[in-house]
């Protein structure tokens, strides 16, 4: 591979052939190599260091290798519809999926319900209930910002979701109608209100023909938007090669904060409580329960399918000038208002929330290696 150093050099000292300087461009693009292309960017660096930490957040996603789970059932007289098992997109599909489930479930002539659940995928369950006219009431054991959903990274983007050799074609299709509904939702709550923002995300490979974010005829291609590979003179990443496209950030924290309110400024009531057993959820006054526990279903309606994946994410003061996002290998970095976003960990079976010292060391000295260089 050879170094970002070389690339300039060889620039500076300019090429023997046409041939060879058209090697360096993609699109057919023919500069003098010893110019930056206008359209070269220029990134400014993450400063990866320890002293800049300001926090480590440990989360576990819920995760089941055959994917979330929406499905209706009967619980005695009563309407039970599941909307779990996101994984590592809970917050991208809270929507997508909020909608297959209410589509399931709600039914105008009893139009009280209960959801089960207060994190993104249960908050997003509630408003477009009462968005039908339901009457809600949240059971929840925690409250932002005591849910799993408030320590995700929230890239608009659903990875580590399912296992490719666990899915069924039906459930695929499932998985794009709800992750479309999702992106054109959160299109709508772009802005300071609901911390959900545009970001330039920059996919970073030693080899070319990455599949990144989406391949070639995979229906999720049409949710990448301006996606571009960039010649290596037109950015300053020591990968040769980098695929730049644009989606939304959610600044958690904020987003769930405003969530939580519309619930209640709706209508909505939350009550906070644990549900010990099946039969303590049967006795609800509501007729229609929405199941939105993540990891807790597993021990609540005997789901054996879903596990722990524990994520860690090591967070640096923010830098305001870094307003793009970083995917290589198993690393990646989200720069959000809140804070510089460093992870990369998919820990299954693992329910310590306790950080791992040997996994934050990891995640800072991967970072450090890319933007360093930079």
């Amino acid at each position: 591979m050879q170094t970002r150093r070389t690339l300039l050099a060889l620039g500076a000292a300019g090429l023997a052939s046409s041939c060879a300087a058209t090697r360096g461009f993609s699109n057919g693009l023919q500069r003098d190599l010893g110019r930056t292309p206008p359209d070269s960017t220029r990134l400014a660096p993450v400063r990866v260091s320890r002293d800049r930490l300001i926090r480590i957040d440990v989360g576990l996603r819920p995760f089941r290798p055959s994917g979330f789970r929406v499905e209706r059932e009967a619980l005695g007289d009563k309407v039970l519809v599941h909307n779990y098992g996101h994984g590592g997109g809970g917050i991208t599909l809270s929507w997508g999926t909020a909608k297959l489930a209410v589509d399931l479930g709600f039914d105008p002539a009893r139009p009280d319900c209960a959801v089960l659940g207060c994190g993104a995928v249960g908050l997003a369950t509630a408003r477009l209930l009462q968005e039908r006219g339901a009457r809600v009431r949240i059971y929840a054991k925690d409250l932002p910002p005591n849910t799993t959903s408030n320590v995700a990274g929230a890239q608009w983007w659903p990875a580590s979701v399912y296992d490719n050799d666990a899915v069924t074609p039906a459930y695929l299709e499932q998985h794009f109608q709800a992750a479309r509904f999702a992106f054109r939702r959160y299109q709508s709550l772009v802005g300071d209100a609901y911390g959900v923002n545009w970001e330039t995300n920059y996919s970073l490979s030693n080899r070319p023909g990455s599949s990144y974010p989406a391949a070639e005829g995979d229906p999720m291609r049409a949710l990448v938007v301006n996606q571009r590979d960039l010649n290596p003179l037109e950015h300053n990443f020591p990968r040769p090669f980098v695929r730049r496209f644009d989606t939304m950030m959610i600044e958690t924290p904020l987003y769930l904060r405003r969530m939580e309110l519309d619930v209640r400024q709706a209508g909505g009531e939350i009550v906070v409580r644990t549900f010990d057993d099946i039969a303590q959820v049967r006795a609800l006054p509501e007729h229609t329960i929405f199941n939105c526990t993540g990891l807790g279903a597993g021990r609540l309606f005997g789901d054996t399918n879903i596990m722990p994946v524990r994520g860690q994410l090591a967070i640096l003061l923010p830098q305001p000038e870094v307003d793009y996002n970083v995917i290589a290998r198993e690393r990646y970095m989200f720069g959000r208002r809140d804070g510089v976003v460093l992870g990369g960990t998919f820990e299954r079976g693992e329910w310590s929330l306790e950080p791992d010292p040997a996994q934050i060391d990891r995640i800072l000295t991967g970072h450090a290696s890319i933007f360093r260089a930079m």
